[in-house]
């Protein structure tokens, strides 16, 4: 049987993640001290202290969401519980690199850090540079769109290409479920058309701005200058890219997937379709593991059609690592 962590992205982060199981496992806890020394950041403040606004930031969810993921992950190896193969839904990339061998501990939290706060700054500069038609009391940001297939949505953004403000598909979540990023009135003409078109629900996301879209782009500029002097080994495990959704080979690869990652979408769907498939042409068993707060990707697991041949179990909890271990 073989065994493939999911990590999860920012949205996920909630105050009080992971307490219950850094106060029962001491391995964890002391993860995010070591965490704590390295980044310079009061990270159990944020994980247990933060009020939702303050860790929806980047400058904050990206490190805090990264650390509780870990933690995680550190508890799961502790019960013997390993990764033969590892995918990370946007951010989640970052743990995943991590526990495929390609950063070292240390590194996964400077780089985590500098991106966080690269794309904190960049996302307030967009804030800044929007037009003083932007709507009253809204930012560039998120949504999720459901109720509408992927496809559905790039055509009414075709549609749309003559309206006010600027959107982009940033995120393939499900058939069902597609996030979009843009600017504020950009999101209101979109939320509009998408309704009419049929579309159930629109749902604003708790994150800083318009991640996974070219409006990123001086953010993926300083970032991959940043990465310059970091160091990318070759994957150990299996390591599927949510820039491609096909399996990383090299460091070098996932170097240059990491700076493309800020402004590329993220082909989630991709990712479950080449996951499913390796395991059914290999012949072999696999079970997913959402090692990080929450359980959204297994619930897109369940909706990808998939999860009759393999089980996604959300480990999020100090209840749910028990249940499993």
């Amino acid at each position: 049987m073989s065994t493939v962590f999911l990590f999860p992205g920012q949205g996920a982060q909630f105050p009080g993640m992971v307490k219950d199981i850094c106060d029962a496992h001491p391995e964890a806890m002391r993860l995010v001290k070591e965490a704590e020394e390295i980044s310079g950041e009061a990270l159990s403040e944020w994980l247990w202290n933060s009020d939702a606004s303050l860790l929806s930031r980047s400058d904050r969810s990206q490190l805090a969401i990264t650390v509780a993921s870990l933690a995680i992950a550190k508890v799961l190896e502790i019960k013997g519980i390993k990764a033969d193969a590892v995918a990370g839904f946007s951010l989640g990339e970052y743990p995943a690199l991590y526990t495929s061998g390609v950063l070292s501990f240390a590194d996964t939290i400077r780089v985590v850090k500098e991106r966080g706060r690269i794309m904190q700054e960049a996302c307030e500069a967009i804030q800044n540079e929007s037009s003083s038609s932007e709507l009253d009391n809204a930012s560039p940001g998120m949504a999720a769109v459901i109720g509408l297939e992927t496809e559905e949505i790039i055509a009414i953004l075709k549609e749309y290409s003559g309206e006010k403000g600027i959107v982009f598909p940033v995120n393939m979540n499900s058939p069902k479920q597609t996030v979009v990023a843009g600017t504020a009135e950009g999101l209101a003409v979109c939320e509009r058309l998408c309704k009419e078109k049929g579309a159930r629900r629109f749902i604003r996301l708790q994150v800083a701005g318009p991640f996974h879209s070219p409006l990123m782009h001086k953010a993926a500029k300083d970032f991959g200058n940043f990465l310059e002097t970091i160091s990318f080994q070759n994957p150990k495990t299996l390591f599927f890219s949510n820039v491609t959704g096909d399996i990383i080979k090299s460091g070098e690869e996932a170097k240059r997937r990491a700076v493309e990652h800020i402004t590329y979408p993220v082909l989630w769907t991709s990712v479950e379709k080449k996951i499913h498939a390796f395991f059914e042409e290999s012949k072999s068993k696999a079970v997913l593991l959402e090692v990080g707060p929450g359980k959204v990707l297994s619930g897109l697991w369940r909706d990808s059609g998939y999860a009759e041949a393999i089980t996604s179990i959300p480990c999020g909890t100090l209840e749910q690592i028990q249940s499993i271990i």
